[in-house]
């Protein structure tokens, strides 16, 4: 006989009497208000027997379903064993309303449990009609309890993923995206409306905490600022089709243009004297972002900088990443130490070959560039394969690291929008993933230390990246401005046009009356319908946009009359006349300059070879490319996304 588990209900009731008041609620009450008292007794006494004991009808399996929401019947038919506590605490409840004055003394309850439950039974089987509408409000209210259950579990589920969430977005470090007093117009959108995507990658060389001391050494630098010794621009082409990824060497001498600090208002000057790593001093990731734009012209939407801290634990949380040397090497500045052969590079060890330089290629910091390409390469295409994200337990700790390890922008400030952004890069394959260098020729001013871009061939690879055209030269033949029509040009005094002065630059101010002397010039050419627009604009190249495929005409007749060239053409849904943009291309002048072909360089020093390590010259001996060949050029040592076979090439003096 199975003992009571003491849990009381009302007016002292056991739980097996409980449970009779649950069966008594559910067989007789009818039959109780018209005066059959004992036989209501009975059925009480007997009905803490069916609930407490075993019985079999139906009805109570139907209860047991609805409380509880399994079958209340187990392998071996025992109902009473998979009623819950809760449901006889409910249906004492009910039941006492049925009961007034009927109730059994405990014992007499227990002493007849074990003989009656066959008997209970038949006494359910001669329930009348009238039962059923007790049945369907006892089930109503068990509903809505299950239902209210279940809302609480589901929030409080949903409350876990919200505070889950919110700690991960309070990971995240955020900064201003452009600290210079001007930025460039963001990337002009495609046929479909789609822009491109333009990331700033940074790595810092912080030791601002004592696990970045520890990993980056030279302790006497704890408290200066940090340098991006480290940077990567990664372009998204807007339909998401390929993507671009171009490193310019942390030795670059450029112009860093005026700079705020956020955070106490100190103003750095402007100067062309200084390295590209040096920018992130000024002020933090948003004076880089301005240097960067200065230098190639491409309009950078966000940025992402990580420490050393983070490198570490990003590699940890995918598991390790792939890289390959071509010999024995110790580079005993960054620790790196790896025989002949691929690895994968974990924990500290990755950020030694991070930081290499001395051990590859000729020691200078353009090796290293190309051990950064190699490595993103390989944790692309580890994150791509999936192996990482099957696992929750993996997946959060890439969350977490990610998101400790990162500042962005404001702007990107979210775990929702870096989930987003994941996703669009997500979508490029990784064969049209292309890793390219900035090309260079050493500075006249320190050509032992420091670099400058290379005439011609760094222009050019600025260039496609700013026309949102693929390094790898895989893009369909026709131009990015759509199809062509077949219907002629209006006539010049119907076209409505728009000019505008985008001369202005990071450094230089926009060149005086650009827009007003050009409309002015095609007023006089028979485009009487043309006007200037004061609007502020900054963009490297001078481009004509058109809304609809039907008004290309109309925009290469404005084109042929300035002499600009077809790829300056766009097709965008975000104009809704054909405009003109004059860039910081074309300064002066009413007729658009040729481009000529780039003067060789008379630098003596050549870029030393890529992730192949093969040390050539540029077989054109230093000229740029053809503007036909719309590819990166040689001398930017391109890796494609897919080339598992990159190795770096062990510098002499470091090897073992």
């Amino acid at each position: 006989m199975r003992q009571s588990s003491g849990v009381r209900g009302p007016a002292g009731a056991s739980a097996d009497d409980t449970a009779g008041g649950a069966q008594a609620d559910g067989g007789v009450p009818a039959a109780r208000k018209s005066g059959r008292r004992r036989r209501a007794k009975k059925s009480d006494a007997t009905g803490g027997t069916s609930a407490g004991a075993g019985g079999s009808r139906r009805e109570d399996k139907t209860r047991g379903n609805a409380a509880t929401g399994v079958d209340a019947t187990d392998s071996n038919g025992d109902d009473a064993q998979a009623a819950s506590g809760e449901q006889a605490a409910t249906a004492d409840t009910e039941g006492a309303e049925g009961a007034k004055g009927a109730k059994p003394s405990e014992g007499e309850v227990t002493a007849k449990a074990g003989r009656r439950a066959p008997r209970r039974g038949s006494h359910a089987k001669k329930a009348k009609p009238g039962n059923r509408s007790a049945k369907r409000k006892r089930a109503a209210r068990i509903a809505r309890w299950t239902a209210l259950s279940l809302a609480v579990i589901v929030l409080g589920t949903a409350a876990a993923g919200y505070f889950y969430y919110e700690h991960l977005n309070g990971n995240l470090k955020k900064g201003d995206l452009n600290l210079g007093d001007k930025r460039l117009d963001r990337s002009a959108a495609n046929a479909a409306g789609q822009r491109p995507l333009n990331i700033l990658i940074l790595g810092s060389d912080s030791r601002n905490s004592k696990e970045n001391v520890e990993l980056g050494g030279a302790r006497e630098d704890a408290g200066r600022k940090p340098l991006a010794d480290v940077q990567m621009l990664v372009h998204v082409s807007a339909d998401r089709s390929n993507m671009s990824v171009i490193s310019v060497p942390r030795d670059t001498r450029v112009t860093i243009p005026k700079c705020t600090d956020p955070e106490d208002g100190t103003v750095y000057k402007e100067t062309d004297r200084q390295i590209i790593n040096t920018s992130l001093m000024n002020g933090g990731p948003g004076c880089t972002v301005a240097a960067w734009e200065e230098l190639t012209g491409i309009p950078v939407d966000h940025f992402m900088m990580i420490d050393f801290a983070g490198v570490v634990s990003m590699a940890d949380a995918v598991g390790g990443v792939p890289v390959c040397v071509d010999a024995n090497v110790y580079d005993k500045d960054s620790g790196l130490r790896l025989t002949k052969g691929s690895h994968k590079v974990k924990g500290e060890q990755a950020l030694q070959w991070l930081r290499t330089r001395h051990g590859f290629e000729d020691g200078s910091d353009i090796g290293r560039t190309h051990a950064q390409h190699i490595y993103m390469n390989a944790m692309v295409r580890q994150l791509k394969s999936g192996t990482k994200l099957s696992d929750p337990g993996q997946l959060t700790d890439l969350a977490e690291a990610a998101t400790k390890a990162l500042t962005v922008d404001k702007d990107l400030g979210s775990v929702k929008k870096l989930y987003d952004l994941g996703n669009d890069i997500k979508r490029v394959p990784s064969g049209r993933i292309t890793m390219a260098t900035m090309p260079w020729v050493s500075d006249p001013q320190d050509p032992d230390a420091h670099v400058i871009p290379k005439p011609g061939d760094a222009d050019k690879l600025f260039s496609l990246v700013r026309n949102d055209i693929a390094l790898d030269g895989k893009d369909k033949k026709s131009d990015k401005g759509g199809p062509k029509p077949t219907v002629p040009a209006a006539p010049k005094g119907d076209i409505a046009l728009t000019v505008f002065n985008g001369t202005g630059t990071a450094v230089q101010p926009p060149a005086t009356r650009r827009a007003s002397d050009i409309a002015e010039f095609l007023v006089k050419a028979g485009f009487t319908r043309t006007t200037s627009d004061s609007t502020p604009r900054a963009q490297a190249d001078t481009t004509i946009t058109y809304p609809k495929t039907a008004e290309r005409p109309d925009a290469e007749a404005v084109a042929k009359a300035l002499g600009l060239p077809e790829s300056a053409l766009r097709m965008s849904p975000t104009v809704d006349r054909v405009t003109l943009v004059i860039g910081g291309d074309w300064r002066t002048g009413t007729k658009y300059p040729k481009t000529e072909e780039p003067e060789e360089s008379g630098s003596s020093q050549e870029p030393t070879g890529g992730a192949t390590g093969n040390g050539k010259k540029d077989d054109k001996g230093g000229k740029g490319e053809k503007d036909g060949d719309n590819k990166a050029p040689k001398s930017s040592d391109p890796l494609n996304g897919n080339d598992t076979s990159a190795c770096m090439n062990v510098n002499p003096l470091n090897r073992f």
